[in-house]
């Protein structure tokens, strides 16, 4: 306790007893027992009155001592294998080590993709996210004391490069470099880059990257080959320099169905790692050739432009036909472009009508809009009978599918009927018109959404002057042709929603990932999480049904107890009739079984981050020692001061409202008030 608060208890004391007196004794001769007890009374609750406004607190120190926290953090993946029995042992000598005891608080942790608390190390990781775990630390460690002993070959096999993340870690880090430290001369295949679908009869490229470690100047070859044949073949020279090259080649979609694509190149002489030199991908070729028919009672440029256009790709054909054609020609038909309606046209929009198929509209001079406005319900045109020139304005806020790299620019106007417009469906506005340097409120092109079926109008005709101008601007047509083609595939994908939905890789490198994803919906299309979904699987030696496991919004199913091999499967809905098929494989991949050699010049890097030290398996008793000398992991003392009141107001309260009332009581008593 201050000794002011002392003295302020002191001089309330005094100043109690002297109201005291001054109120029962000065200037009277009363005297007796009573007045005794009355002014006892009054004194406490002055006393206690005053003391409710000084408040006096005294303080109590407590000490302890704090140890540095000691991580021995362990390598749990697979790569370990060879080195397992001397990791446990350089773990328990530093774990057990009584010096490092009593001078930190020594804590054990393994990783492999993941930080984890264990005791037991398995070596089973097949993965290895080292500045994932070493970022974990930092995170649970902010703001205290701590070192952490790192047991590990350096190698990770996916996340941040921790040679430079580490540079945002908090304490020194003591890597162990465990393993064989000798560098071999290595090559490999280290990433494949392949789209997951290609179109039929189309080009789809692979872009792989080969990778060598070593000093000599070397040459090699890189074989790629598509379902087992060889489709590529690149004579490759690397050196220490230069150590990287990237292979990319465009491989013919010749038929439908998954492509296993396998890179490999060429093993060099007396290299002790092969595994890594060969590498596999898989692409998905799929027929979704688009058939459109553009159906004109009228000769004009317009026809051959979009066609020309929109055959620019492969996956879509396109033919001419007349209104009067035969309904049975039209059967095959994706998407409709109808140029410039007429009532001859009625057969055909009573077929689209009953086939809800998607339309495009070209609607110009010679279009009947009397005829148009009865046969639809999506748009009403009053038209003026008046043809004038209409510049097209593209509209910035259009969402409805990309349309970023289509411009404009010079484009000649199309000839258009003036008119209002109003359209009377969910729409939204690609182009709108500009006649004269004036901007109008009526679009030019829009696309229309209505009971699951998609169309698209433009109001005006002389779209073959846009692909000239096109050729003009860029001596190509590829912005009016892939504006087209944009459009063309946003008419060609309906709405349409299947109620289960899987989700799965045709090749798994290894069971780690292995994983297949299902969504089921009820008939209001919400998801349903209470149906009971199942997957069955068989090759040529196994059969078995998994559950699979609700996941928030989807069910998911392991497959990482799966031994490598082909294998084909069915998701089905239990009690309800649906289901869904695929097959995959699973390739014989352990990631970690890519390297050779300890990355000791990446772990040097990290200690050189952190203000650390590199060791070698030989140099752990020189490791303890560092630890047992360096101040700062000295264990520290810390005091903790409490201050606590001296009173409790509750009880103080108590004695004033009894002293009050015991002095009035008394007084009443003996007629003195």
């Amino acid at each position: 306790m201050q000794t002011q608060t002392v003295v302020f208890i002191i001089v309330a004391a005094i100043f109690a007893i002297g109201i005291v007196l001054f109120q029962y004794f000065f200037g009277t001769k009363r005297k007796g027992k009573l007045f005794v007890l009355l002014s006892f009374f009054r004194f406490l609750a002055i006393f206690g009155l005053l003391l409710l406004l000084i408040n006096p607190k005294f303080s109590k120190n407590e000490y302890t001592v704090e140890k540095t926290s000691l991580l021995v953090v362990s390598d749990n993946s697979s790569s370990i294998v060879p080195y397992a029995q001397e990791l446990q042992n350089i773990k328990e000598k530093l774990i057990f080590n009584a010096s490092l005891s009593s001078r930190f608080n020594v804590q054990n942790y393994s990783f492999g993709s993941e930080l984890n608390i264990t005791d037991s190390l398995r070596f089973a990781e097949k993965s290895t996210n080292i500045s994932k775990s070493l970022a974990s630390i930092n995170e649970i460690y902010t703001g205290t004391n701590t070192a952490v002993v790192l047991l590990t070959d350096g190698n990770q096999t996916y996340g941040d490069n921790y040679g430079f993340s580490s540079k945002n870690l908090k304490f020194p880090v003591y890597p162990i470099a465990i393993g064989d430290t000798v560098q071999y001369e290595d090559i490999k295949v280290s990433q494949i880059n392949a789209n997951t679908y290609a179109f039929l009869k189309n080009k789809f490229p692979v872009e792989a990257t080969i990778v060598y470690d070593g000093t000599n100047k070397i040459n090699t070859t890189v074989i790629i080959s598509n379902n087992g044949k060889n489709v590529y073949r690149e004579n490759i020279f690397l050196s220490r320099t230069e150590s990287s090259k990237t292979i990319k080649t465009l491989l013919n979609a010749s038929s439908v169905g998954i492509k296993s694509i396998q890179v490999r190149v060429i093993p060099l002489n007396d290299e002790k790692n092969v595994v890594n030199n060969t590498k596999r991908t898989a692409v998905e070729v799929i027929d979704e050739k688009t058939n459109i028919t553009i159906v004109s009672d009228i000769m004009h440029p317009d026809i051959g432009a979009l066609k020309k256009a929109i055959e620019s790709n492969e996956q879509r054909s396109v033919s001419i036909k007349k209104p009067s054609a035969p309904i049975k020609e039209f059967e095959e038909t994706d998407i409709f472009i109808i140029y410039q309606p007429n009532p001859v046209f009625k057969s055909i929009y009573q077929f689209i009508e009953q086939k809800k198929s998607n339309t495009f509209t070209v609607a110009g001079p010679k279009t009947d809009w009397e005829f148009l406005n009865i046969v639809q319900n999506s748009l009403e045109v009053n038209s003026y009978n008046q043809e004038e020139e209409v510049f097209p304005v593209v509209n910035q806020g259009f969402g409805s599918f990309d349309v970023n790299t289509f411009s404009t620019q010079d484009f000649p106007p199309l000839t258009s009927d003036l008119g209002e417009i109003t359209i009377t469906t969910s729409h939204e506005i690609l182009l709108n018109q500009q006649i004269k340097g004036t901007q109008l409120n009526e679009p030019l092109l829009a696309v229309i959404n209505e009971n699951d079926t998609k169309s698209a109008i433009l109001f005006g005709e002389n779209l073959w002057k846009w692909r000239i101008q096109s050729f003009r601007n860029a001596t190509n047509f590829s912005n009016f042709d892939d504006f087209f083609g944009k459009l063309m595939l946003y008419l060609s994908q309906n709405d349409t929603k299947d109620r289960l939905n899987i989700n799965y890789q045709p090749i798994y490198q290894g069971n780690t990932d292995a994983v297949i994803t299902a969504t089921f919906f009820d008939e209001a299309f919400i998801f349903d999480a209470k149906a009971s979904m199942a997957i069955s699987l068989k090759n040529d030696s196994i059969r078995k049904e998994i559950l699979m496991l609700l996941k928030g919004n989807f069910y998911e199913a392991d497959l990482s107890s799966l031994p490598d091999g082909d294998y084909s499967f069915t998701v089905a809905v239990k009690d309800k009739n649906y289901s869904k098929s695929g097959s995959f494989t699973i390739e014989a991949f352990d990631m970690e079984q890519q390297f050779t050699s300890t990355d000791y010049t990446t772990l040097d890097r990290l200690t050189k981050n952190t203000e650390g030290k590199l060791f070698f398996p030989s140099q752990v008793d020189s490791l303890i020692a560092l630890l047992n000398t360096r101040n700062e992991f000295v264990p520290t003392q810390k005091s903790t001061e409490n201050i606590v009141s001296l009173i409790d107001f509750r009880i103080l309260l108590a004695v004033i409202v009894f002293a009050l009332s015991a002095e009035w009581f008394i007084r009443k008593y003996n007629g003195l008030i």
